[in-house]
């Protein structure tokens, strides 16, 4: 692709810094360059028409972990290391919050419930015995105990009577947040600059600055700042693979009593209201060889779950509609804590979020910066 004069003199000449991904990360490491950089050039690198992976795409939880999740994490972490982890979740949120304004996230307060079926009984008495222990654990974080028992008021079927709540969860409207975001780091004297449509394919760190090719053009920049998490494995992150998160969303129920954030199955299944409708992901347990792709799509066997359990858990005896079914890709890996370090002297990344992209997201993105800065 020739780039004409102006095309080159405006957005590629003399850049400071190049991020690749516009999602939550990506867009919080530009707001902190930004504020630490008045006057530099930046420029975001987006190879989808919408930011590609999970930021646009995500259902909107702003939640620190489920108990059963906790519990696993702590079979592969030490205490202090999950500690450190929910403490990450509570920053990034607080620092989201701070940064846009919970009117401007749609941010409802609303908690996140833990749901048990019948057959799970004895994990139900696990979290139980451990609920005690966990919000000991957690109190310093949170300033308080936050998992606690609530009644089953929602109509669910072939569930426990009790449910675990974690008071402090909420939820966010993923589009307002991406659009603030977006209009944030755009809306200064010295704008930050987004093109979208154009692919990472290269780089080569020349030590005083980064040699950049992509699908349309090559150019250079002092710094490139990866921010791609599920696609962070073509970039060089070998410890991050990507993960298929599947979603589907109903049309409006007429007076869904249904409100708050719900997880299922140590949070293979999520679901939560978006006004009168039920937005309902995961399953990536059913085929996790099949959902280890960066292939966006759906397929049969977990969209039949989804609606298998809307139908006969979430939903029983009430008619409901699908109205959209959509994928993402997060990125994951053998550990929880996120991968911001160094790749060379003008290289860094931010990524392997693990599925927390709106709790931790902006603190990825704050700490990504900070490399560039250092």
């Amino acid at each position: 692709m020739n780039l004409s004069y102006w095309e080159l003199k405006t957005w590629l000449d003399k850049l400071d810094f190049c991020i690749v991904g516009s999602g939550i990360t990506g867009l919080s490491c530009a707001l902190e360059l930004r504020e630490s950089h008045p006057e530099a050039r930046i420029l975001i690198l987006e190879k989808g028409v919408f930011p590609q992976g999970a930021s646009t795409k995500n259902a909107g939880f702003a939640c620190f972990g489920s108990l059963t999740e906790i519990l696993s994490d702590l079979q592969q972490h030490s205490e202090d290391e999950v500690v450190a982890l929910v403490e990450q979740r509570l920053s990034g949120i607080k620092l989201l919050r701070k940064r846009l304004g919970d009117k401007a996230l749609d941010f409802r307060q609303w908690g996140g419930y833990e749901i048990f079926q019948e057959k799970d009984a004895a994990v139900f008495e696990g979290c139980l015995n451990e609920m005690d222990r966990i919000n000991a654990l957690l109190e310093p974080v949170f300033g308080k105990s936050c998992f606690r028992l609530a009644e089953n008021t929602f109509g669910f079927r072939g569930v426990l009577p009790e449910l675990i709540l974690h008071s402090a969860e909420g939820q966010i409207d993923t589009g307002k947040m991406m659009q603030a975001l977006l209009n944030k780091v755009q809306g200064h004297n010295n704008p930050v600059m987004i093109l979208n449509g154009v692919e990472l394919k290269s780089y080569t760190d020349l030590g005083h600055t980064v040699a950049i090719g992509t699908n349309r053009f090559d150019f250079k920049a002092g710094k490139l700042l990866l921010a791609t998490n599920g696609f962070a494995g073509h970039s060089g992150a070998a410890l991050v693979r990507p993960a298929r998160a599947q979603v589907l969303i109903t049309e409006p129920i007429p007076k869904l009593a249904i409100h708050g954030t719900f997880h299922m199955d140590e949070g293979f299944y999520y679901f939560r209201n978006v006004g009168q409708r039920i937005l309902f992901g995961g399953g990536r347990n059913l085929d996790p060889e099949g959902e280890t792709t960066t292939e966006f799509g759906q397929t049969p066997l977990i969209q039949d779950k989804l609606e298998a359990l809307l139908r006969e858990v979430i939903l029983p005896g009430i008619p409901f509609r699908i109205a959209q079914r959509w994928s993402g890709i997060m990125g994951v890996g053998p550990q929880k804590r996120p991968i911001v370090e160094k790749f060379s002297e003008n290289v860094a990344c931010g990524v392997r979020l693990g599925g927390m992209g709106v709790a931790i997201g902006s603190h990825v993105g704050k700490e990504l910066a900070g490399l560039a800065n250092g």
